[in-house]
Parts: C-alpha cells; structure tokens; sequence
C-alpha cells in the first residue's frame, strides 16, 4: 500500500531543495523552497575551528574598522586549542551582543601565529547549549548516526537548539535522512506540519520527512496518520507567502507515490486558475520527484505531470525548460502554441519555448521552429539569444 524510498539521492536535503526552486532561465534565488537557507551547523563551527573555547562578555559590542558588530571577551576554559585559560581577552566578532557566557570559535590562516590573534567569533550560549555543542556528533561520524541524535532535538525548547537540529537535517543528504527515519517521532511530526507557531521554513521538511516515515512505516495505521496529517496541512487555509508548502506536495508524492499524484490533482493544482504560489510549490515538487523518486513515480508520469502546467500562466515558462531537461518532447505542439498564446505577453515563455524547440531532435519541432521564424524572424533570435536552454546547454 505504502511505498519505501530507494532513490535517495547523495545530494543534500537543501541542495535538493535548492535546485528544485531555481529559476530555471537563470534567475538567482535566496533560499530553498523546502528548508529555506539552512546556513552553517554549529558542529560545523566547532569542527572547523582551530581553537573552541568558553568567555564571558567584557564590555559592550562595538562595530570594528571593517564595521562588523564587535565585542570583547575573557577566555574562562578551552575546549580545544593553545590559548591558555587564564582570562585573556579576545575581540570576536557577533551577531548580536552577548551579555554573559558565549561560546567562543577561532580560527587561523597562519599556523605561526598565535591563535589568539586569530579570527574570533562568538555565541551567546547558556550552560544548556554549551553541552549540546560540546556533545554534539563529530562531523566525520556517519551521517544517518548523527542525524539520530539530532532527531531527539527537533523543537528542542531552547530555540538555538531547535534551530541547529533542523539545519543539520537540512544539510545531510536526502540518503542519510531516508536512513535515519526510524528515529523521527511521527507524532511529533504530525504536530509540527500543522502548528501555526512553528517557522513555515521547517514545514517543508517536516512534510518531507512525514512522508519518508509514511513510506517505510510496517504500521499501516501510523502511516495513514501521517498521510492524513500531510493532506490536512495542504487543504489548510494560507496566505500568499506559503514558505515550505513545496515541502508538503514532496512529502505526498514520497508517501504515495503515483497516488499522491493524483491527490495533488485532486486538490486543483494543476488547473490554470490555480493560485500562482502554489503551482509553484507544485513544480518544484514535481521536479524532486522527477530526480529522486523515479522507483515509484515513473519518470515518464512525472513529465506527464509537468507538461499539464504548460496551460497555468506562472509556471509555463518553467515548465517547458524542466520538460527539456528531461528530454519529454511529447507535447511539443503544445509548447509551440505557447508562443502565441500565453508567449505575446511573457516574454519568459518566447525564450522556453525558443530553447525547447531548439533542442528537441524531433521533426516536429523544427518544424514548429522553422514556421515562428519565419513569421517573427527578430523576435525568435531575440528569445533564442536570451535563452538559458540553448540545445548545448540541455
């Protein structure tokens, strides 16, 4: 009935993610749709840095000559590293100013100099967090091992703990996720996807995740609970800026495979009426789908899927350069028309259709190519020119 995830790619969870929301003419963006930009883990930090050590703040923060936020520190104990601990002073840099206890991080270009002039940051850090840091897994353990001791601390009460516990989760590899998923609590995941309090960023990957422990659950009953709890979070109202929900649509197909599919359909998604925002999310949904769960949503579907959005106005453009990435030249006439119909006011769609005309090998195509341009010369070189899918670019 449920399906079990094998094609976990060794790519990372926000790398996925990222690549699924990209812009695919070009167009830069900020953050992942699933996990939003997950930054650096504080085991990461602390592995990296040739010195880890404990201060207390001594005196105000300040902006330095190069105006970062600034403040001075006394060294109570070293973790790691040659500076002795006998409160020496350091200036690190902050994000915001400490006014007590901060774990400390140096780092050093030249293996000559004294670590301590080095370059320091620091983090406030209670006794609480100063444990989770100092306990936390080396980055060198296996990935799906780490990730289960960080499992336990997903919405950790202290919120710089949440915070890290879900960018490790973020940066592992959508493998060691599928890897460690026996210890995800899903009741909590059930929660989490629909609590109005928690950051959107993280509902993307606690759908994801509900939907790998739907997939290898051997309980029939707690994986329809999770399905359940992914539908209700999707059918949920929201407003125009919806951070994560592609997370959602992911954990449906990873759960149900071609059924979910279907449900998504359900739901009206693919229609062109659908909310711009949305078909979106959808997309870049169907695009992870397409890379990394072609065991059970056919490939040949998921295009199939892809091409019902050349009709939807927000998406056309990119769908039709994601249906030449994976070489679907099926609706090649529908992609065609594309440059009269929603092409005369986007000129977005004139260069996707350009660029997919272009490298489709089929007969067809060149026909289609050869009749543009022979009725609008210029504006087929112009968006073929502009074109970031140019045929030795597919």
């Amino acid at each position: 009935m449920f399906h079990s995830v094998h094609a976990c790619k060794h790519r990372t969870v926000a790398t996925v993610l990222i690549v699924a929301a990209l812009a695919p003419l070009g167009i830069p963006v900020a953050a992942c749709p699933f996990c939003g930009v997950v930054g650096e883990s504080l085991a990461a930090r602390r592995d990296a840095a040739d010195c880890v050590a404990v201060g207390e703040a001594d005196g105000r923060a300040f902006l330095n000559a190069d105006g970062a936020l600034s403040q001075r520190f006394r060294i109570d104990q070293v973790l790691r590293g040659d500076v002795p601990a006998n409160g020496e002073a350091i200036i690190a840099r902050v994000s915001g100013a400490a006014n007590g206890t901060a774990i400390l991080f140096c780092t050093t270009t030249d293996a000559a100099a004294p670590i301590a002039v080095g370059t320091w940051t620091a983090i406030a850090a209670d006794e609480v967090l100063l444990g989770y840091i100092v306990a936390a897994p080396r980055l060198r353990e296996a990935a799906a091992s780490r990730l289960q001791w960080f499992a336990a601390r997903l919405e950790d009460p202290n919120p710089q703990i949440a915070q890290d516990a879900f960018v490790e989760f973020g940066l592992a590899s959508f493998a060691a996720v599928c890897e460690a998923a026996d210890s995800l609590d899903a009741k909590k995941l059930r929660v989490w996807v629909n609590e109005p309090g928690i950051d959107q960023r993280r509902h993307g990957f606690y759908g994801l995740a509900l939907g790998i422990v739907a997939s290898r659950s051997q309980n029939t009953g707690q994986a329809t609970a999770c399905i359940h709890a992914l539908h209700e979070a999707i059918a949920a109202p929201a407003d125009d800026f919806r951070s994560g929900f592609s997370g959602l649509l992911a954990g449906v197909l990873v759960a149900e495979g071609e059924r979910g599919l279907d449900y998504l359909k359900s739901r009206g998604l693919f229609e062109p009426q659908a909310r711009a925002v949305d078909q979106r999310h959808l997309l870049a949904a169907l695009r992870f789908a397409w890379e990394s769960l072609a065991d059970t949503i056919p490939r040949d579907r998921t295009s199939n899927a892809t091409a019902a959005l050349l009709a939807s106005p927000a998406v056309a453009a990119d769908a039709t350069i994601d249906l030449a990435r994976y070489a679907f030249w099926k609706p090649v006439a529908e992609v065609a028309d594309l440059w009269n119909t929603l092409g005369t006011e986007d000129p977005l769609v004139r260069r996707a259709v350009a660029g997919y005309l272009s490298a489709c090998p089929l007969p067809a195509a060149k026909r289609q190519l050869e009749k543009i341009r022979a009725a609008q010369p210029e504006l087929w070189q112009r968006a073929l020119e502009s074109s970031a899918l140019l045929p030795e670019k597919i």
